[in-house]
């Protein structure tokens, strides 16, 4: 693929008539605008003059001394220093958000109002405004002061609970996952709210907790205990009473995910292994009938599938229906047809690196794409155009404002 530095004019995305203000660091806040400037909203970020977003540091390799998780993070965006922790900078704050369709923060609760940057002062000039906010327990309850991680929102919520072994410690997924989630819930939010002022011309407060982000993941975890008085536990790399869905072995020496729990897909897998009689034995015809002999049914499969290469397996399952694959890791989606042919890896160009890749923008649109234009920016790039052009201050203004480290 091409390397891409721009998009067209007519390739600006389907939110390029909005206009973000991004506040907040880390990820949950950021990751909200991440997803807002991938579909073309203009996302202005403002960061702390001399150090930025931590993001900037952070990730487990550094090339060049660099962040490779900041490029990606803030990817589409313009980056603005101001200190908000001055009357000068709020005022600037104020300025630019009196321009905005949106904000996102993600600061603990209570902080933009000390700040005088609060939603009723901030909508007596801008009554469409939509302000989002991001935290761990949320804007009220007796929990919204205190600080609030992922890590905790992911504890409170039900995941780490149920995730890992059943004789280890909870784990956690490779990910930042309730930051994510909380982000993602956000951006619906956010779009829902636009979308009613678009109807009544007002504005409102977005309030997305990392703890209830996870908790509507749950599935039916609540009435289970509450109407069943059933605990989901830890079951490592099954789920309970579903079966046939596990890694099983390869001939050559990898693990491979099967999913053939459900009745005709199971027939299809049984003959498959050249065993047709196990879809009428009664330990496994029938769905509840395999979940109670899972053990032994995983032994039969893992059996037979430790006899055929990979590539091999594979392909004669994908011939039969049965669903399976690979578990893949960043090598093997470099490699793999499928994710070329969606564009699902996007290569940009980026200074200190060269040809960088990343994740495509998503989920995909026919008529109105999202798109990466270019990487995450240096800090204070978009000074200029900002301040000199939103704000129309002189540039002698901007450096006076900057040598006092106001931006």
């Amino acid at each position: 693929m091409s390397i891409e530095n721009g998009a067209a004019p007519d390739a600006r995305g389907p939110l390029s008539d909005l206009r973000v203000v991004e506040m907040g660091q880390l990820l949950a806040g950021p990751f909200c605008g991440q997803l807002l400037g991938d579909f073309g909203a203009e996302v202005i970020k403002l960061e702390s003059p001399g150090a930025g977003d931590p993001m900037r540091q952070w990730g487990r390799e550094k090339p060049h001394g660099k962040s490779l998780w900041w490029p990606v993070v803030a990817r589409n965006k313009k980056s603005v220093t101001c200190n908000l922790r001055t009357p000068e900078g709020q005022d600037l704050a104020r300025r630019i958000i009196a321009q905005a369709d949106i904000v996102v923060e993600n600061f603990r609760p209570g902080t933009l109002e000390r700040w005088g940057l609060d939603f009723d002062r901030l909508r007596e000039t801008n009554p469409g405004l939509v302000l989002v906010r991001v935290s761990g327990f949320g804007q009220s309850g007796p929990y919204a002061p205190r600080a609030g991680y992922g890590s905790i929102g992911e504890a409170m919520g039900g995941i780490r609970y149920v995730t890992g072994d059943p004789d280890k410690a909870p784990s956690r997924a490779g990910i930042s996952l309730g930051d994510s989630l909380a982000a993602v819930f956000a951006t619906i939010g956010t779009l829902v709210a636009v979308h009613h002022r678009t109807r009544t011309g007002r504005g409102q407060i977005v309030d997305s907790a990392i703890y209830e982000a996870v908790l509507a993941m749950m599935e039916s975890l609540l009435p289970e205990w509450a109407v069943a008085g059933y605990q989901r536990e830890r079951t490592g790399s099954v789920l309970p009473n579903v079966s046939p869905s596990n890694v099983y072995p390869t001939a050559s020496g990898e693990m491979i995910l099967i999913a053939a729990n459900q009745d005709t897909v199971f027939t299809r897998l049984a003959k498959t292994m050249g065993r047709p009689e196990l879809s009428d034995d009664p330990r496994y015809a029938g769905h509840a009938a395999r979940g109670q002999n899972m053990a032994e049914l995983d032994e039969l499969i893992s059996a037979w599938s430790a006899g055929i290469e990979t590539g091999e397996l594979l392909e004669t399952l994908h011939a039969s229906g049965v669903p399976a694959g690979r578990i893949y890791t960043a090598r093997d989606m470099f490699e793999d047809p499928h994710f070329a042919a969606r564009d699902a890896i996007v290569r940009l160009a980026h200074p200190d690196f060269g040809e960088l890749p990343m994740h495509n923008a998503f989920p995909k649109l026919s008529e109105s794409p999202g798109s990466v234009r270019h990487p995450g920016p240096g800090l204070g790039e978009h000074n200029q155009e900002v301040y000199g052009g939103l704000l129309d201050l002189h540039k002698d203004e901007i450096a006076a404002l900057s040598e006092r480290g106001i931006v």
